[in-house]
């Protein structure tokens, strides 16, 4: 009775058929060279030693024996600190194919043991529900066959870029024109933006790859893609380098990486594309955001003015502002004053029902250029289960509100909207970006299915990886361990930036030119979509086909 009680056997004890993924280890193939452990983010793996019975049948002396030997073996950890996160890294260096992870298709009991010290278990950008989304069942229907031809897709000419920033209507822009008052600045972009990423969230090779790829994409093939730095600013060099012309700066509740933009404006050699003011995450509406300790290297604490390996914490709010109507009048105008409103500004929200306050508040702004609405599908780097699960708005039905807000005032070609938030999600970034342009939206933002198509990210909707928030990224994309993002060549990631701008301006061809349009983008263009929900349809007032 005494062995039995020592035997360390408690309430929080797990098997390796109680976790999602299980390491399956063939020892025949084995040769125990160690890079499978070596190269694990989370540490899964250990060797055993166990001691093995060979059976020995002598036939002549018709006896029978036994031999022990001591076998080597790898094993996988029970704790959920360790837990194996399927990333596939052991079988990937495995010179013998001797390794890999399965997914557990059983009951998952870690869901019940993650609460540990009190906190709650955290995902790392992914809502973990597999299966066709709203924006991937939406089918463009309104086929231009013979009273209006089709366009040919391969040799027809395409106007597929935007406009950021407020566009006045012909005949104020005339009058502003001729008497030489101010004119709201606008940017001609690609529609597809690089969402706001931080540098700090990102690895300095993750960054600095995808600017590379955003630079090429301007500069030889023409495609105006620019991207959102996100909160923290970014390298010195690049506010004083010509390349700032193709960033969004976008300014959060944590300030952080204001202080080096500030100091660089006296030296910056072009403005920025824009301003971003970020006052929420689809993700997480009503929380801040947060960039833990070990991720803020001697670089990172450097650009945001910090201690290395603290906490960065971001508040849920700016702390100056106390109503929409002092944002708008505060916020957007100092900095439009700090960059000689030349610079549009616009700001960032969580897709909500009170979208539409803040809208209209923009709209009585003449300094407001545009409003980000980020759906409650969007990725995040560091967010609860119940935040991502059960907060937040989706963004088709919102983005469509606010555009029906904008067509009863008159107003829809005068203020941009722009919508995030799990597009491209399984794959389909054209298709859901389209939707959503002839929803109302002038422009889409898109993070993760840039990570997962340029950096080769892991991470699925079946809970595979998802690890972006600990640091411990297996491909170095979320990670700031130079042992892990020295594994990412950004080469290579600006060659797959390129890649995926060019793909997706094919694909945008493939769909205007059916619709016969051409020379402009089919912002709100809601008579060629249909679905077969018809509740969905009522809703977005769209057609119901089945």
């Amino acid at each position: 009775m005494e062995s039995i009680r020592s035997i360390s056997v408690g309430p929080g004890s797990l098997t390796y058929t109680d976790f999602p993924w299980i390491i399956e280890h063939n020892e025949d193939r084995c040769v125990l060279c160690g890079k499978c452990a070596a190269v694990c983010p989370m540490e899964s793996l250990e060797l055993s030693y166990s001691r093995s019975r060979v059976p020995k049948l002598d036939i002549l002396k018709k006896k029978r024996q036994s031999e022990y030997k001591v076998v080597v073996g790898i094993r996988q950890k029970t704790d959920t600190a360790h837990r194996c996160v399927g990333c596939g890294m052991c079988s990937m260096v495995c010179p013998n194919a001797a390794i890999g992870p399965r997914y557990n298709d059983n009951e998952h009991r870690t869901v019940f043991f993650a609460d540990k010290k009190g906190d709650p278990y955290k995902r790392g950008g992914r809502k973990n529900q597999p299966g066709p989304t709203l924006l991937d069942r939406i089918v463009f229907d309104r086929i231009s066959m013979l009273t209006d031809p089709a366009l040919d897709a391969g040799r027809h000419e395409f106007y597929m870029n935007t406009v950021l920033g407020r566009v006045l209507p012909p005949e104020e822009f005339l009058r502003r024109k001729q008497s030489g008052e101010w004119i709201p600045p606008t940017r001609e972009i690609f529609p597809f933006i690089i969402g706001g990423m931080s540098f700090g969230a990102l690895s300095p090779n993750m960054w600095l790859g995808m600017l590379q790829g955003v630079a090429y994409c301007n500069e030889v093939l023409g495609i105006p893609v620019v991207m959102s730095t996100g909160e923290g600013g970014c390298p010195p060099w690049v506010l004083r380098s010509p390349y700032l012309k193709y960033l969004i700066l976008q300014i959060a509740s944590g300030y952080f990486g204001w202080d080096e933009i500030i100091r660089a404006i006296p030296e910056m050699v072009c403005d920025p594309c824009a301003i971003e003011i970020k006052y929420g995450q689809g993700a997480k509406p009503g929380d801040g955001g947060l960039l833990m300790g070990f991720k803020v290297s001697k670089l990172i604490a450097r650009l945001r003015g910090v201690p290395q390996g603290v906490d960065l914490p971001s508040p849920p709010v700016h702390q100056t502002l106390y109503s929409i109507e002092e944002s708008v009048g505060k916020m957007i105008q100092s900095l439009s004053t700090l960059f000689g409103f030349r610079v549009p500004v616009y700001p960032k929200i969580s897709a909500t029902t009170s979208a539409k306050a803040v809208l209209n508040n923009l709209v009585r702004n003449p300094f407001a250029s545009g409003l980000c609405i980020d759906g409650l599908d969007a990725g995040t780097g560091a967010a609860y289960n119940v935040s991502m699960d059960a907060m937040g708005h989706p963004i088709a039905s919102n983005i469509r509100e606010c555009y029906l807000e904008l067509c009863k005032q008159g107003r829809q070609n005068e203020i941009p909207l722009f919508a995030a938030g799990g597009v491209g999600k399984n794959g389909n970034i054209t298709q859901n970006g389209m939707a959503l342009i002839m929803l109302g939206a002038s422009g889409i933002h898109v993070g993760r299915y840039i990570m997962q198509a340029a950096a080769g990210c892991l991470g699925n909707e079946k809970n595979r990886c998802n690890i972006c928030n600990i640091g411990l990224c297996p491909k170095g994309i979320t990670s700031q361990n130079p042992k892990l993002y020295r594994r990412l060549d950004p080469d290579q990631v600006a060659e797959r930036v390129v890649e995926v701008f060019l793909s997706i301006r094919t694909e945008m061809k493939k769909i205007m030119a059916p619709l016969g349009r051409s020379q402009s983008l089919p912002v709100g263009m809601s008579d060629a979509l249909g679905i077969a929900d018809a509740e969905v349809a009522k809703r977005l007032q769209i057609k119901y086909v089945c």
